[in-house]
């Protein structure tokens, strides 16, 4: 069984009138087989936690520890970790020109693996994970997030889940701007990887409809950069109801 272990997390950013402190002392543990979802409202921390944890250089770690496997992640690149078993779909996935999908992730794949896939079966595969999340073959030849629509980029996203396969992801939002057809295909492809057993993944979200597809085994209320509440599945479902005020006033926001 595998773990992610983040303890006491604290995180700051720079800004004009200088540091910020984002997070303010976060504690969660994420292990093999199981699905987190971390819901809050709109600046309360979640994406700032989901990049501190990959290694984004614009948050600092001021205090506290990530681990994965015991093995402390804080002082590792962001390569690094990818590495030990981390993944992170992005909210906004960037666009990269001239370099194309499956380059992409042929590179992504050698680099986890230490040696390049054979290509014969690889382009096998590569088709396969484009197929299941609707995406056409010819997506593999085209510039990476280039002139995708929000739709695609994010179903890109989880065709690299499925062909990188970490221990661990990080989805931070990746239901943010997709119709119900793109909804449905994206978070079947999220089942397929938890499906294997043992896998674990952090689900950031703001809105509940996404947990109607991928359910959550734990839930966790962000609020001012720490957790407030946890809870099961119907901690989300009462959120659906009361919405976020309760916990906002509970941290004094």
């Amino acid at each position: 069984m595998s773990t992610l272990e983040i303890k006491d997390l604290h995180v700051e950013v720079e800004t004009e009138s200088g540091p910020k402190q984002i997070l303010k002392g976060v504690d969660l543990v994420v292990r093999s087989g199981e699905v987190h979802a971390i819901m809050g409202p709109n600046g309360s921390g979640k994406s700032t936690m989901a990049y501190s944890i990959a290694g984004h250089p614009k948050y600092t770690i001021t205090q506290g520890s990530v681990k994965l496997d015991g093995v402390e992640l804080t002082g590792l690149s962001v390569d690094e970790r990818a590495k030990a078993g981390l993944f992170l779909a992005m909210q906004y996935p960037i666009e990269v020109p001239g370099v194309s999908v499956a380059n992409f992730l042929r590179t992504a794949k050698t680099a986890l693996d230490g040696e390049a896939p054979k290509v014969r079966t690889w382009v096998k595969d590569v088709n396969a994970a484009l197929d299941r999340l609707g995406l056409d073959a010819t997506f593999s030849s085209r510039s990476l997030n280039e002139g995708f629509s929000g739709g695609e980029k994010k179903r890109n996203e989880i065709v690299q889940l499925e062909l990188l396969n970490p221990k661990f992801a990080i989805l931070d939002e990746t239901d943010s701007g997709l119709d119900i057809d793109a909804l449905r295909i994206v978070s079947e492809g999220v089942n397929r990887y938890t499906s294997q057993g043992d896998r674990g993944v952090l689900l950031i979200t703001h809105y509940t409809r996404i947990l109607n597809y991928i359910k959550p085994d734990f839930v966790h209320v962000f609020v001012d950069g720490r957790v407030v509440a946890e809870g099961g599945p119907e901690l989300a479902e009462n959120l659906e109801v009361e919405g976020y005020d309760k916990f906002l006033k509970l941290a004094g926001v």
